[in-house]
């Protein structure tokens, strides 16, 4: 009997920008000239290399493909054409694959709109940021705010499908500005948004401001308000938080992104991509060379760029697993935790802060599910430090 094709996701790092935002710790890096040509071809031969790999392990089955950055609409279209042909060359697919771009609203990436989607893009997701012009100078963007209300109007007129991100709790910002600039988003909105919140990452420059004090965040309980109102104005728009930061309308979930919250299989190329890729009956942990010219260097002379690669315990799996599921609105479903990491749920829970938070009303749990409730969302972060063991 054949066996069912594992379930794959596909994610592809372009790591060029025009611009490092000052709040950005992805593995982005501004170039005065974008060796357009070696990244492509490079990019091209780590997806025929592990796609040989893995389909000689196992059958597999492609159901989305993501291009993120780094600034993806900085491709050619050519390239994104060239690479979604080799991935359903190499792979089955869904008949409904998702094929998802970042952008950014500047007039020179909106002008390659349409060829993207006809290089079959599908899903376009938009690196708006904010709507007020103050802020996005702040941000280090390099739109305005009426740039980026006409490339929203111009994606919606060429993709079916539509997102675009928004940060909040911004410096100096109160519940009445946000609110107003929620609601002109949502009106705009399609199908999904990605809200938020600002944070401090290290080696950014926000960082170094937040340190000398010259960039102050909210305060906790204004930043607490701000997400709540976030929820329940997204709610009147007909889009759920169905992850903490993600809002959709039902049906239009990133089937991408669930591919990670749900801890299921993943490949990624390009420079400091990760997988999490059942391979010979173990799940490993890979990560490509971070550097975009040394992993070029790597795939040309060895046809991938992988610098790390880790055969996951049962105990790591559960600690990822537990991580990324408890963001979900729907939460975790145990019996799917076991058959992922070899271990039953309770097990990997610390039981006297699992019946605390219980108790407290910030988890749910039945004999099928345990999920976060609005008031444990709320407080994630720090609940998941003490209750995973």
């Amino acid at each position: 009997m054949a066996h069912q094709p594992l379930p794959l996701s596909l994610y592809i790092h372009w790591p060029f920008c025009l611009a490092k935002c000052p709040y950005c710790d992805f593995n982005s890096h501004v170039r005065e000239t974008i060796p357009q040509e070696r990244f492509a071809n490079a990019l091209r031969a780590e997806l025929e290399h592990e796609a040989t790999r893995l389909i000689q392990d196992a059958p597999r089955q492609l159901v989305s493909i993501f291009f993120g950055g780094g600034t993806p609409s900085l491709m050619q279209p050519e390239t994104v054409h060239h690479l979604i042909e080799d991935a359903r060359r190499l792979f089955p697919s869904v008949n409904d694959l998702e094929i998802t771009l970042e952008a950014n609203p500047t007039s020179v990436e909106a002008d390659r709109f349409r060829a993207f989607a006809e290089a079959g893009v599908n899903r376009l997701s938009l690196g708006v940021q904010s709507l007020d012009e103050t802020d996005l100078a702040a941000l280090g963007r390099q739109h305005s705010a009426r740039q980026a209300i006409a490339a929203l109007e111009l994606g919606r007129s060429i993709f079916p499908r539509l997102s675009f991100d928004l940060i909040y709790a911004r410096p100096g910002q109160t519940e009445e500005k946000w609110r107003a600039e929620l609601r002109q988003a949502l009106a705009l909105a399609a199908d999904h948004l990605s809200l938020y919140q600002l944070t401090i990452e290290p080696g950014t420059k926000f960082e170094a401001q937040h340190r000398r004090g010259n960039l102050v965040l909210p305060e906790d309980d204004l930043a607490a308000s701000l997400y709540m109102m976030t929820r329940d104005e997204a709610a009147r728009f007909g889009l759920r938080d169905y992850e903490i930061s993600n809002y959709a309308i039902p049906g239009a979930e990133s089937r991408h992104n669930l591919t990670y919250w749900h801890y299921d299989d993943y490949l990624g190329i390009g420079p400091g991509a990760h997988s999490r890729l059942t391979f010979r009956g173990q799940l490993h942990a890979t990560r490509r060379h971070r550097a975009p010219e040394p992993w070029a260097e790597r795939v040309e002379t060895h046809g991938h760029g992988t610098r790390d690669d880790e055969t996951l315990s049962p105990d790591m799996k559960a600690h990822e697993a537990l991580l990324m599921g408890l963001r979900l609105r729907e939460g975790i479903n145990a019996a799917h935790f076991s058959r992922r990491t070899g271990l039953p749920l309770r097990d990997c829970l610390d039981p006297v802060m699992l019946e605390a938070c219980l108790e407290e009303g910030y988890l749910e749990q039945d004999a099928q599910t345990l999920r976060a409730t609005d008031e444990g969302r709320l407080r994630l972060e720090a609940l998941l430090g003490q209750l995973v063991l």
